[in-house]
């Protein structure tokens, strides 16, 4: 399918992002690939944040069940296009974003998902540097040493709608205090294909770092999404299973050759 073809879903799970969300579709109004539509996840905002939806065209999906796993859940669920893509609220993605995701995809048609880092806003230098090198480069490295794969960043992700139909009921949907895109990423089946993107970068904001108990509740959801997902079954068995399929297809590749 050609890339101007292909259908692109944006989903954004919200709550009472209102300011944060204004930005956010004014850069998807911006965009040189405008997107086929935009899914607002209200996740119980008792603020702007549906009419702000609403008036910059989005379709707003209400999701009572609080938690970014429900949320992303029920916008990926709702989403109609053959593209899903995900923000955050505050994520400000650049005028290429969605042009450079959908050629991405339509090059590689062995890619199921896509990522790639943020650039932090909203604070210090410092803050920043911190956020991006250590916090959000310790994970990038972590992650795709413990599973074998890349990782994902759920504020910047995206994946073909047949991924998500695969992985949707493996993933702790209904879950709020876990990490949506490190659990996702855990549950990659061996033969999808994933890739993470240094140069694909949208805007972040820092304001998860503004405390100390922001801070150290994102790093409890850490350990708490690898814990959860270990005691149902190993993620060195998960590595491990990735690697036996990329030996038995290296295998074959190399047998085809001789």
């Amino acid at each position: 399918m050609l890339g101007n073809a292909m259908r692109v879903s944006v989903v954004i799970p919200a709550l009472n992002d209102a300011v944060m969300l204004e930005q956010c579709l004014t850069a998807l109004a911006a965009q040189s690939r405008p997107a086929d539509e935009i899914v607002v996840v209200d996740n119980g905002s008792t603020d702007d944040t549906a009419d702000v939806a609403r008036r910059h065209g989005a379709r707003v999906v209400e999701e009572p069940l609080r938690g970014i796993f429900p949320a992303t859940a029920a916008g990926f669920d709702a989403a109609t296009g053959e593209l899903l893509t995900r923000l955050d609220a505050d994520s400000v993605p650049p005028a290429d974003w969605i042009e450079r995701i959908v050629w991405a995809f339509d090059d590689n048609a062995n890619l199921d998902l896509l990522s790639g880092p943020g650039d932090f806003y909203g604070s210090s230098r410092v803050v920043h540097w911190l956020a991006e090198n250590l916090y959000i480069g310790g994970y990038i490295w972590f992650v795709g040493a413990l599973l074998g794969h890349a990782p994902l960043f759920g504020s910047n992700l995206a994946l073909r709608s047949s991924a998500w139909r695969r992985l949707r009921t493996e993933v702790h949907r209904e879950l709020r205090e876990i990490h949506d895109d490190l659990d996702l990423a855990i549950h990659i089946a061996p033969d999808m294909g994933v890739r993470f993107d240094p140069t694909l970068r949208v805007g972040v904001s820092a304001r998860p770092f503004a405390t100390f108990s922001g801070f150290q509740r994102r790093i409890d959801w850490a350990f708490g999404t690898l814990a959860l997902n270990w005691r149902e079954r190993s993620l060195l068995d998960r590595r491990a299973e990735r690697r036996r399929l990329e030996r038995g297809e290296s295998a074959q590749a190399d047998g085809a050759l001789s």
